[in-house]
């Protein structure tokens, strides 16, 4: 008998059979593509994009998750570009690569079961659980199942690098790698201010497509520079410092360029419980804060904008701040007993809108708060699981201090700094920083259930003995 023939992509026979199945549909589905396409030239890399995906994901999807995490903040202004459909049921490549992950969280699972780290995923379960009720109860399935999709990508990237971060090292490379993602959209910001001068009510926006995104995006990315220059757990070189060390005033120049205040708020409030609790020099950099306000007139106009138009006053605007309040007294005023326990399911916030909220109704509002969203959605059982979520992850980041104080204050900054501008913006909708955040925080607690389980580990050993 012959030699047996090996399968050159070490692909088992039903993922092979899979593709071929795969490759036909896209086949029978060109000429429908073709006519949708039309005058939308960023529809074209939709179908070589599939294609690519497809290909990478059965050669090497390891290295191609590490190509979503380096390139995806640079996407989302092309992804957009790729969408078809109306509305908030638009879909595109970036729905795609959301599948992509999903399923490469699948496949890591089902190559390594045993690893699976069901005591971290337990955090997530109620709110996936509460929040696949409020699918079912909504009244705009599309959406809602869009949306729940999203979250379900979120958890993905936590599972992902709880997978990828089985050391230290491993932590450390993580952080770099979510870093490094920012090389790109730094850049570019310096494109998006030369063609923007001179604009009046300027937000840099860079590679995203608000600068809300942008600002929290740079916001985390300001407390990872300051674990790798503060951290005895990262070995900085003292080329690998300077480099940061200059990379950490473009980084804020971009932030106070955003224009987003609560960013701001978040990132003051770190950077002045850093000082208190470890370098109180740093209280004298804070100082030249005042000066900035008052040379840079957008800025000053930013914050003093929240001193006026506080009432609701006929005819008179409201600042963004008092607009919102508005917003939600109106939202939850509106809502029946019963709904207060279980919500009005996935995106009824933005389905009853227009019936709730005086002051425009032919405006589909999110809540631009997120505990009021969920609040709407879920209920308050659904918003209980989501705050759950939020404190297991605290909990389990308190432990990162017994490796170091500095290294877990800034870990669990990034959460709170998450949970800060959460009170003030549709967090939901910023898939890409959610990724990034998340896999942050995924990696954090995976290193510290490793911790733990090895801290256990030595307690029996030394018992036994």
């Amino acid at each position: 008998m012959g030699a047996r023939i090996k399968n050159p992509f070490q692909a088992p026979v039903w993922l092979m059979a899979a593709i071929v199945i795969l490759c036909l549909l896209i086949g029978a589905a060109i000429p429908v593509f073709t006519d949708a396409v039309g005058d939308h030239p960023g529809r074209l890399v939709a179908l070589p994009a599939v294609l690519l995906l497809g290909v990478l994901l059965v050669y090497d999807y390891k290295k191609l998750l590490i190509l979503i995490l380096l390139f995806r903040s640079v996407g989302d202004r092309v992804l957009e570009s790729t969408q078809v459909g109306i509305g908030d049921t638009r879909m595109g490549i970036g729905g795609l690569i959301n599948l992509v992950v999903i399923l490469i969280t699948c496949m890591l699972v089902m190559e390594k079961p045993k690893e699976f780290p069901t005591k971290l995923a337990r955090f997530w379960f109620p709110v996936l659980v509460m929040m696949a009720v409020g699918v079912v109860i909504s009244y705009e399935k599309a959406n809602a199942v869009k949306q729940y999709l999203g979250i379900l990508s979120n958890f993905a990237m936590f599972i992902i690098a709880v997978y990828m971060v089985r050391s230290i090292d491993d932590f450390n490379k993580a952080i770099q790698l979510v870093l490094w993602s920012s090389a790109i959209p730094t850049l570019y910001a310096f494109v998006d201010i030369a063609l923007n001068v001179g604009t009046s009510n300027f937000r840099l926006e860079s590679t995203f497509t608000h600068p809300n995104i942008l600002a929290f995006y740079v916001a985390l990315m300001l407390v990872l520079c300051l674990y790798m220059l503060k951290s005895p757990l990262f070995n900085i070189t003292p080329t690998g410092r300077v480099v940061v060390c200059c990379y950490l005033p473009l980084l804020l120049i971009q932030l106070l360029l955003t224009q987003t205040r609560s960013a701001w708020l978040s990132c003051l409030l770190i950077f002045v419980l850093y000082a208190l609790l470890f370098e109180r020099k740093y209280l004298l950099y804070l100082l030249v804060l005042p000066l900035v306000v008052v040379f840079v007139p957008s800025i000053q106009d930013r914050l003093m904008d929240l001193n006026q138009g506080n009432e609701v006053v006929r005819y008179a605007p409201l600042n963004s701040f008092a607009w919102r309040q508005l917003l939600w007294k109106a939202a939850i005023g509106w809502m029946e007993p019963m709904r207060l326990i279980y919500g009005y399911g996935l995106d009824g916030f933005g389905h009853f809108a227009g019936t709730f909220f005086p002051m425009d109704r032919t405006v589909r509002w999110d809540a631009h708060n997120v505990y009021v969203q969920f609040l709407f959605e879920t209920g308050v059982i659904g918003l209980a699981c989501y705050l759950w979520l939020y404190a297991r992850v605290l909990w389990t980041l308190r432990s990162f201090a017994r490796m170091d104080r500095v290294s877990g204050f800034l870990l669990l900054a990034v959460v709170v700094q998450y949970l800060i501008v959460s009170y003030s913006d549709n967090m939901f909708r910023y898939l890409v920083f959610n990724w990034y955040f998340w896999f942050t925080v995924g990696a954090a607690c995976s290193l510290v259930h490793l911790y733990s389980l090895d801290r256990n580990s030595r307690s029996v050993n030394e018992g036994r003995a």
